[in-house]
């Protein structure tokens, strides 16, 4: 999560924060069929109100009523849990974290670029180096289905078309024909678009005389030539037409995020454009781009390819306790190690130093700094370093400085 703020506010997004709960008539609607099925939602005296299920919804109603005091283009992050009422499965649960960052208030496409953009550099800064950014743009599959005169139906097509990876091929022309009352063979045509080949020439062809296909694909041209330059590996994006996702807001550029090493965990953070959303809230048109990072599933993606330490504190250093009647001066050096920007922790009691030292390796701690009566009469410190076992005396004078040296290893 530091992770995640240090990145956002390197792009200039701003925190905010918005209620668990909104009256209920907020969050129907924006989600699809499914996102309302999955909403905790009650009575609350006469009020009828429901727990997020994501955190953009709630944004748009946010920036809508304040858009006189934020301005646009109105950049922000928000990190929170939201709610869902699903089955639970590795990585998805009912209450979740997210990492959400959007920008409000432009249509420009610069901003399409830097999601993605802010995306990469948040996924290289918490340590992968294998991982693929899958695009799409809505307009693309909207031109497509206006062709097929399946526009009317574009969410039930689109909706069995995001179930691709999960129920195969023909499970989904199937839920098609009979759900959305395509025939066979507007339904093959649909998923030609699934095809991994398929390259924006081909689509540009495909969709000649249709405006808002062709404006997809210029988007999306756009968006892979100023990436390129900005200095992203061709590698880590890569177009997918197929991708649609499951709510029903998005109507351009889409994002979804698989690791490279785990793909079977699915998008780890996802999102796109929502011309529309905050419409809902203003007579004002605000659109909004932005995407999400899903904390739980990238723990359980991290904890299975083992990039999780054990560490269970913040802290690096553990000053030990020997002597009560000198509590005053371990206390002293806690505050003086994170006057310099060390964390530490004044272990509570006076116990034997191996009782000391088995908290220390339990919870994580690097250095421990040891001192009794023989110590503090010649004013100098012990350091254990916890990870070889290694031990040296410091004068105190020399203490901190030592102890950056030996955390910068």
């Amino acid at each position: 999560m530091e992770t995640a703020r240090r990145v956002f506010r390197s792009y200039g997004f701003s925190p905010i924060d918005t209620p668990a709960l909104e009256y209920a008539e907020i969050l129907t609607g924006k989600g699809g069929d499914e996102s309302d099925k999955q909403l905790f939602r009650f009575k609350q005296g006469d009020r009828d109100v429901a727990m997020r299920f994501d955190l953009t919804v709630p944004l748009a109603r946010f920036t809508a009523q304040h858009l006189a005091t934020v301005g646009t283009p109105f950049k922000r992050y928000h990190i929170a849990p939201v709610w869902r009422g699903e089955n639970t499965q590795r990585g998805r649960y009912r209450e979740f974290v997210q990492c959400d960052f959007d920008t409000i208030g432009t249509d420009s496409n610069a901003a399409d670029v830097e999601t993605l953009l802010v995306i990469h550099d948040l996924l290289v800064a918490l340590g992968f180096e294998r991982f693929t950014i899958r695009v799409n743009n809505r307009l693309i599959l909207n031109g497509v289905l206006s062709k097929l005169d399946l526009l009317d139906q574009s969410v039930g097509v689109l909706r069995a078309l995001d179930k691709l990876a999960k129920i195969g091929a023909d499970a989904v022309v199937a839920e098609m024909v009979e759900r959305v009352g395509a025939t066979e063979a507007q339904a093959r045509q649909v998923l030609e678009l699934a095809n991994p080949n398929i390259t924006l020439d081909q689509l540009q062809t495909m969709l000649e005389g249709n405006e808002i296909g062709l404006l997809g694909v210029s988007r999306l041209r756009e968006l892979f030539t100023a990436i390129a330059t900005a200095g992203i590996p061709a590698e880590r994006v890569a177009l997918d037409v197929s991708i649609a996702r499951g709510l029903d807001y998005y109507t351009g550029t889409i994002y979804e995020t698989f690791l490279g090493d785990l793909p079977s965990i699915g998008s780890i953070c996802s999102g796109g454009r929502y011309d529309n959303l905050a419409g809902l809230f203003t007579k004002e048109r605000l659109p909004g781009v932005g995407a999400s990072l899903g904390l739980d599933r990238l723990l359980a993606a991290m904890e299975e390819l083992k990039l999780l330490g054990t560490q269970a504190t913040p802290a690096p250093v553990l000053i030990t306790q020997f002597d009560a009647a000198r509590l005053g001066d371990y206390l002293r050096i806690g505050r003086a190690l994170r006057a310099e920007g060390i964390n530490a922790e004044v272990y509570p009691d006076v116990k034997k130093l191996g009782k000391q030292l088995q908290y220390a390796d339990r919870k994580g701690f690097k250095l421990a700094l040891i001192a009794g009566s023989d110590e503090f009469a010649t004013g100098v410190w012990q350091i254990k370093n916890l990870g070889n076992g290694e031990s040296q005396t410091i004068s105190e004078a020399d203490l901190v400085k030592t102890i950056q040296v030996l955390l910068s290893k």
